[in-house]
């Protein structure tokens, strides 16, 4: 079980930790380590979840093939000790769960596309119909599916939470043509990969895509992971009914075990019992199984 990857050839490079992933600086080339490691309320807890890494990264690999031809993307390689052999020794900790990706200048934006109404879109709906600027029907219920899916922009905080902005400010941050292209781009890839889903049982409810510019001049591509449920919000499509809170693929146990606890929500947190860490693996790979399965 993979907390991080600690060997003296990775040390060797630039390292940024995560919540849940180790990123190693190899010049004009990033490796991107998928661990085990769980958060809730921004707060790591002690406690990973087996093979969380390996099947996120399974289903953002997923998705980055699905976009092929559609957009360009950082992934240059799934298997990084292959493609980098000065790292063929740490085959086993980095097989699964890690990427060699290209380098690129991070736009600060995160790129939310909702297609229904739940989370903070459902709390802002219900203070003023509207989310993110956006102004919606009236009469909406909680995790109604919208009219048409709306890109909802955050900032992207290097510590703390996301906060919601309008796409006046987003384009005040980084430009108006940077930011119709990338909203134009994020409801378009979500829009395909939710009817892709939505054939394998899954409703993305929304998600969140990253961009990056690689170089001074060319168009930005999509970085970061894509698609998950750690990025996504994931619904079986069988148990879909508006007007109430959907169970989800994520870490919905996780967030009620914490829920019922006497916890401030700061750090350290606490220790997870096998029930709820074997639940949450389950939830996990049931959305592994059904996305990557090949029913019609």
């Amino acid at each position: 079980m993979v907390q991080t990857v600690v060997t003296s050839q990775l040390g060797s490079h630039p390292v940024r930790r995560g919540k849940v992933r180790d990123v190693y600086d190899f010049g004009d080339k990033l490796v991107i380590i998928a661990t085990d490691r769980i958060s809730a309320f921004d707060v790591v807890l002690p406690t990973p979840i087996p093979q969380k890494g390996v099947l996120l990264t399974a289903m953002s690999n997923y998705w980055f093939r699905f976009f092929d031809g559609r957009i360009a993307h950082h992934l240059l390689s799934t298997e990084v000790s292959t493609a980098m052999p000065e790292l063929e020794p740490y085959r086993d900790q980095l097989t699964g769960r890690s990427v060699l990706v290209r380098k690129t200048q991070v736009i600060p934006i995160e790129c939310v596309v909702r297609g229904y109404l739940a989370g903070s879109g459902w709390t802002q709906y219900r203070k003023q119909q509207s989310v993110c600027g956006i102004h919606l029907p009236a009469g909406l219920k909680q995790c109604d599916v919208l009219p048409a899916p709306i890109f909802t922009p955050t900032t992207k905080a290097e510590q703390g939470h996301d906060e919601p902005i309008d796409f006046a400010t987003a384009c005040g941050q980084v430009g108006r043509a940077v930011m119709e292209y990338i909203r134009d781009k994020s409801l378009e890839l979500y829009v395909a990969a939710a009817h892709a889903a939505r054939q394998r049982g899954i409703i993305i409810a929304d998600t969140k895509f990253e961009w990056g510019i690689p170089a001074p001049g060319v168009a930005p591509i999509l970085i970061d992971e894509v698609l998950t449920p750690d990025s996504s919000r994931f619904w079986p499509a069988d148990e879909y009914a508006a007007g109430r809170d959907q169970p989800s693929f994520d870490k919905q146990y996780v967030r009620n075990y914490l829920a019922g606890l006497a916890w401030d929500k700061t750090p350290p947190g606490p220790a997870l019992p096998p029930d709820v860490v074997q639940r949450t693996h389950d939830r996990y790979m049931e959305a592994f199984t059904r996305l990557t399965s090949h029913r019609s």
